[in-house]
Order: C-alpha cells, then sequence, then structure tokens
C-alpha cells in the first residue's frame, strides 16, 4: 500500500475507508495483474498526531496469494507553517495459501512536506530491511508535488526509484537492483467521493509495470 497520506486520510478520531481501483500498483507495479482491486481501510489519529491503522486488498502474483493486510503506526508532527514531517512503521502482510506469509516483512518511512506558493513539495523515503521476506534491504526514494490547478481540483507529479541494497538476494530483473517510476494523477471530490486518475510508467521491462492509466474511487466515513 502507499503510505504518503496514512496520517492526513483521518479525518476524525477513527474512520474508515472503501476504495475501489482499477489496478492496485505499488510503485507502478500491479499487484494484480492488471486486474482491478477492492481496498479498505479503518485508522485511528489523536490530536498529538499519533495515528495507527490497518489496510486490506485483494492481489494476484499468479499463485494462491490472494490477499494483502497490512497495519501501520506512526506520528505526523507540524514543524512550523510551512514544514511538516510524518514518520513511522508498518508490517506487510500476505495471505491465501501455506506460504504466503512467507512474503512478510516491515518497513520504516519518514515523508517531508512543504508548503509553499506553488504548492506542496515533498521529499519521502521508505526502508524495509527484509523486503518480501527475501532478507535483502531495500530503499525507495520520492520526490513528489502537488498543486491546486482550480479550487478542489490538484494535480500531483511524482518520480521514485525503488533499490534493492542486496543484489544476490533481491533484483527487480535480471540486469538490474533498482527501477524509476513516474506518475501524474487528477485528484478531485466530488459528492462524498474522492476521485483520483493517475497516469504512470516504469522503466522495468513488464507488462505489469508498463504505461497505464489508473482510476480509483473512495470514500470515507467517520466511526
Amino acid at each position: 500500500m502507499s503510505l504518503m497520506m496514512a496520517s492526513t486520510a483521518c479525518l476524525a478520531d477513527w474512520s474508515a475507508t472503501v476504495t475501489g481501483v482499477s489496478d492496485y500498483t505499488f510503485n507502478g507495479v500491479s499487484q494484480t495483474l492488471n486486474d482491478p482491486a477492492l481496498q479498505g481501510s479503518i485508522d485511528y489519529s489523536a490530536d498529538s498526531g499519533f495515528y495507527a491503522g490497518t489496510w486490506a486488498s485483494n492481489v494476484d502474483f499468479g499463485d494462491d496469494t490472494n490477499l494483502e493486510w497490512d497495519a501501520y503506526v506512526g506520528q505526523y508532527r507540524q514543524l512550523n507553517d510551512q514544514l511538516s514531517v510524518d514518520y513511522g512503521l508498518a508490517y506487510y502482510s500476505y495471505h491465501g495459501a501455506s506460504y504466503s506469509s512467507e512474503g512478510n516483512y516491515f518497513e520504516a518511512y519518514t515523508l517531508f512536506a512543504y508548503d509553499n506558493a506553488m504548492g506542496t513539495s515533498e521529499m519521502n523515503f521508505w526502508y524495509a530491511w527484509d523486503y518480501f521476506g527475501t532478507d535483502a534491504g531495500h530503499v525507495i526514494a520520492m520526490l513528489a508535488h502537488s498543486v491546486e490547478i482550480a479550487q478542489g481540483h490538484v494535480l500531483r507529479a511524482s518520480i521514485d526509484t525503488s533499490n534493492s541494497l542486496d543484489g544476490d538476494k533481491y533484483a527487480w530483473q535480471d540486469d538490474g537492483k533498482s527501477y524509476l517510476h513516474y506518475r501524474l494523477a487528477y485528484q478531485t471530490s466530488f459528492a462524498g467521493f474522492d476521485f483520483e486518475l493517475a497516469a504512470e510508467d516504469t522503466d522495468l521491462d513488464s507488462k505489469y509495470a508498463d504505461e497505464r492509466l489508473v482510476l480509483s474511487v473512495s470514500r470515507s466515513f467517520s466511526l
């Protein structure tokens, strides 16, 4: 899952979100063999900035694994009028077959956001020390910028790089330990629903990580 908005997505002390997506992509790589997914989360947030939650989605890796179920805990801090930081720990777990849990892993993250006259700029990092249960270190770094082009209409552009620190244990392709992911998303809300249409691509040579449009529709509820 994407944890970039985990803390700010909680609109009340307790909230739930249901999302339908045309394709569940994780850093540009489809987790559903290019098919749609139904996702849901339950989140808690405190006035102190502390938050915790759980999130689930159907997945399809071409085997009997069919469910990803994650949990996360973190802290959001507003450092000044413009700069904020969001840091925490996530746990990714997989279900459906007796071997699915072999891919479970923890990931630590730190996300910085800077509000300015041109919008919101982000610099985000994720680190896993046992990526997908392979005992390989893995780092993701992202730069992103969001701008409101009209009231209630936002464009968000991002580029991120996924890097295996142990190529002999995990590599994205035979000829490389890393890849780039590009994404441009349009975001808006209407009648209580949040909509996003994103164009994304990677430099991986795979039909599950090539150029695509991804549509998501979500609805959040206070509990």
